[in-house]
Order: structure tokens, then sequence, then C-alpha cells
């Protein structure tokens, strides 16, 4: 979650006028894995702790009901229709080595469970049992014609009819093979799942390289691909995210800091509930890969972190926190209101005095765009602006962060950006290029200094001094500070001659609410979790 991205002020206003109700159910958290435009026409299953799995569905209250089983150790799912095995083995949409056909051979008779279903399919060699809007049958066969399918009626002497793969239906296979273990089609009202059998242990299980405890959930749009929820303890969730969001080796203290703030963070998130989940497993939301895997994932530190955290999350007045963290803050930490627009009373920026205390990789940077460039940024991302010919920091925080970037272009038009936007305009993944963090200056100056009066300026600081109240004349060069409307704001920041903008900087991230590297900072100082917690969110309860 180092780079939460929100509504700006729209969400923000949300939860400030509404609190937020808590979305995990049944302590279970739903954690969309591959969804939307990464959505899978066929997801690979394999046990690596346990044997097997259960089929069924996950009600309104996240309880897994059974509908069905097996005892085979790597299972696909994939969405119905006719499927082509690949020449790698695995099953593709179009033309390959072999086909599971769209068409089906279905007995007319019903049972009354999958174990009685399961004794029929006995008798009729390749075929599988459906679960069907809660009646289960049996399927002969999966077939590439309805010819061929009438014929495998007929020819076992059953009434029955043929029928086309639903759109909303859902194939288990072995993996890499054309043996059909299992179908699902409740027209969409419920989405097929699958509960790994841990044979006594706690059940792991590898999807993507990585292993997850828990199940999973294959919601599938009617028509198209399938999206992959981890349904997941929420204890072992934030097991998932804790080595993905701060360093497994760091202290504990640090890192049961991160346990409670990534517990808090679930424990409300709504964001992705209209597709049918909690959070996502990027940086969108909160990183999380599970158990990992042999390079990367928990450690005994960072399990006990949790372990020792269990269940605790913050509050402020009764009611969850947005408990959003960052790596590392340059120097001070930034209110809600100043970078998201949303005035939060338990994210207020603070000076910060520990992470001056390590070593913080990249801590201070330098990024340099041509004017051009800036062109190309700023029009590419849909702002009516010309040429750049000057760019500026025009306001900064009482914090001393960036609260107002002043583009000007050839023709005297200006743009006037603030908040978290000073930091994200400057992005582009075509340049490789970025600003870091809210706390940074612009080399050269492009920012008018007025003095005596609303029209007289100077171009800059160089050459330009100040009388004290005791009469004391001091130069104004290096880092010199003047009062604005919302607090101190730091002069000679902003680039005018030449074709280069250079930004120097210090920190990464939105600089509201934990610091990562202070976290780690004060706890190598002896300050335990609750210490961090309530340094860096203000007056907020933790039970």
């Amino acid at each position: 979650m180092k780079k939460l991205r929100w509504s700006l002020g729209f969400l923000l206003t949300i939860l400030i006028c509404c609190g937020a109700a808590a979305a995990v159910e049944n302590d279970t958290v739903k954690v969309g894995l591959r969804y939307g435009s990464s959505a899978m026409f066929s997801a690979n299953l394999e046990n690596a702790v346990g044997s097997g799995y259960t089929f069924g569905y996950y009600d309104a209250g996240r309880n897994f009901v059974e509908v069905g089983e097996t005892g085979r150790t790597a299972v696909s799912v994939t969405a119905a229709g006719t499927i082509y095995l690949g020449s790698s083995g695995y099953y593709e949409t179009d033309q390959g080595q072999g086909s599971i056909g769209k068409w089906r051979a279905e007995a007319g008779e019903t049972y009354g469970s999958y174990e009685e279903a399961a004794a029929a399919a006995e008798s009729y060699p390749g075929s599988h049992v459906a679960y069907l809007s809660d009646t289960y049958r049996l399927r002969l066969g999966c077939y590439e014609t309805e010819d061929a399918a009438i014929l495998a009626l007929s020819s076992a002497g059953l009434d029955g009819r043929v029928v086309e793969a639903s759109r909303t239906g859902v194939v288990v296979t072995v993996t890499k093979t054309d043996t059909v273990l299992f179908e699902f089609d409740c027209q969409g009202s419920r989405s097929f799942a699958i509960l790994p059998d841990g044979q006594g242990q706690t059940a792991e299980t590898w999807f993507r390289f990585y292993k997850y405890r828990g199940g999973f959930e294959y919601p599938r749009v009617t028509g198209g691909k399938l999206s992959v929820i981890n349904v997941v303890d929420r204890e072992d969730y934030v097991k998932g995210v804790i080595p993905y969001e701060m360093s497994g080796t760091w202290p504990v203290e640090a890192l049961a800091a991160q346990a409670v703030c990534a517990r808090t963070y679930v424990s409300r998130a709504t964001k992705h509930s209209a597709s049918g989940f909690d959070v996502c497993n990027t940086t969108d939301c909160q990183v999380y890969y599970g158990r990992g895997n042999s390079t990367s994932g928990p450690s005994a530190r960072s399990d006990s972190a949790v372990d020792e955290t269990a269940g605790l999350c913050l509050y402020y007045g009764g009611k969850l926190i947005e408990a959003v963290y960052f790596s590392s803050d340059g120097g001070a930490t930034e209110d809600a209101k100043n970078v998201w627009g949303g005035d939060l009373a338990y994210l207020k920026g603070k000076e910060d005095p520990y992470e001056a205390l390590v070593t913080i990789p990249g801590y201070r940077y330098t990024t340099t765009y041509t004017k051009d460039q800036l062109t190309w940024v700023l029009q590419n991302s849909g702002y009516s602006i010309g040429t750049v010919e000057k760019v500026y920091v025009s306001d900064y925080t009482a914090m001393g962060n960036v609260y107002k970037v002043t583009f000007v272009d050839s023709s005297g038009r200006t743009l006037t950006v603030q908040g978290d936007k000073c930091r994200t305009i400057f992005y582009s993944s075509t340049l490789g290029k970025s600003v870091k963090s809210l706390r940074f200056t612009i080399d050269g100056q492009g920012a008018e200094l007025y003095i005596n009066d609303s029209s007289t300026t100077i171009a800059s600081t160089e050459g330009a001094y100040a009388i004290s109240g005791k009469g004391t004349v001091t130069a104004l060069g290096g880092e010199a500070w003047v009062l604005t409307s919302s607090g101190k704001s730091q002069t000679g920041s902003g680039s005018s001659g030449g074709s280069d903008v250079t930004i120097r900087g210090s920190g990464s991230g939105h600089n509201v609410g934990m610091s990562q590297w202070g976290a780690r900072a004060m706890a190598e100082q002896g300050y335990s979790y609750r210490d961090i917690l309530h340094f860096y969110y203000t007056n907020v309860d933790l039970y």
C-alpha cells in the first residue's frame, strides 16, 4: 500500500461523512488475485501442503458449502465451452492438440447427493458429476459436436438430453489432461469455489508461483473469463502482507506496527466490493502473496509479529481508521487534507526525527526533465497547456512538504496542482521518471518573489537581504522561508531559464500516516509497536 491510489477528496469525503463499515465477514478476507483485465480462461492449483480438494461455494456469511470432492493434487478450473489443450499442456481458447468439447450428453436422472451421483458415474467410463443449480446430474462426456453427444446418450441407453456448455459454467479437470472431474453451473447465482484438503495440517496451495492458505473462488463473468479470489482467514492474510510491505528481517516491533496497520486496513476495506472481493493483492491496496515461494515470503519473525498483535486494530472515535502508510517521509509526515483533500483528525502531519537515525536506500533523489518532456507528460495526461517554460513550487505546507506546484507555458498560461498531484503529475512510465515524494524543491527560480507591496518583485533571492526586528541584516541565500496563508513556504524553488528542470527531494510515498522506515528506526531505538502507532496516528485507540 505504499502507493495507495484513491479518488482523492471524493472517497475521503465519503469516509469522513459516513464512517466505514467493516468489510470482513466471519474473520474471512476475499483477496482478488486475478480479475478484470487479468482474469483467466483457466487457472491451475496444486497442493503444497495437504492432498485433494473439496468443491463447493461460499455462502453470504463466507462459510464454505461442500458439493463435491476429489483426491487429485493438481486440478484446473476453466471457463466452460470448447477447451483446447495447447502444446504445453495448458488450456487455450483456440486450436490445440486436443479438446474438451462444448456439447454434453446429460442423463435425465437427478441425485440427492454428490456421493450418489459419483457412484452412478462409476458405471459409465468417462462420465462426471455436474452440480447444476442445487441439483446433481450425470454427464457422460464433453463432445465437439451435438451429434456426437446424441450418439453417446443413445449408446449408453439412458434417457436424457444433449446440452451445450453454459456461458456461466465452470469445468474442473486434472491439470494438463482432458479428464473432467466435475462441472458447476448455478447460472451466476453462485460462484464455484475450491477448498484444499490439508489432511490434518493447514493446507497450502500453489497458484501462479506462490503458495496460499485458505480456499479459492472463481466468479465467472457471463460468457467471459474467471476471476480468481483467495478466501482466507484474516490473520493468515495479514501474514501474507507483512513480508511484502516491510522486510521480514526488520525488528519485530516495527513488523508488529505494520501488522496492526494491515489488519486495520483490510478490516474496513470495501474498495473492490463491486467486483466481489475486499482487497486486491497489489499496491493499489496491500501487496499480498500468501505464504510466498522459495525466494520470498513470511519469516518466523513476521509471523510472530502478527501473532503478537492478533485481532488488534486502530480506532478513532470508536471507528476503524484509514490506516495508510508509506515508505519514508523525508523529514515530516503530512495532514491528509493537504494530500487528498479530506480532513481526518487522526492523520495529522508531524516532524519525524526518527528516519534520520537509519540509513534509507534512495532516501534522497534527483530527477531531471527537459521542458519538452514536461510538456509531453502534461499534455499526454490530458492537461490543457502549451510548451512549458517555467515550473515552480508555489506553496509549501506548515510541515515543509509541497502543497502546490505551478507550471507556466510560453503564452503565460498557468496550471497549478495541489496535494498528492504535486508528485504524481510528474510520473511517466514511458520516460521512466517520477517524483518520489511530496518533499522536494525545484532548482532555479520560477516563482515571483514580492517585496514591499503586490507589484514589486525580484527574480531570485540572490543579492537580497532581510532586516530583522533587531536591525540585523541577513542574506537570503540557501533555504529561505516566508509565511503564507497556509503556513511556511520556501523561496527560491522553481525553474525558469535553460531547458532542464531538476527536482531534488527526500523520502518516498504520499507522506500520510505511518512511515515504514520511521517505524524501523523507532523500533531500533527501543520503542514498542504501540509507541510507533501512537506517534504516527494522532489520538487513536488500539484494541
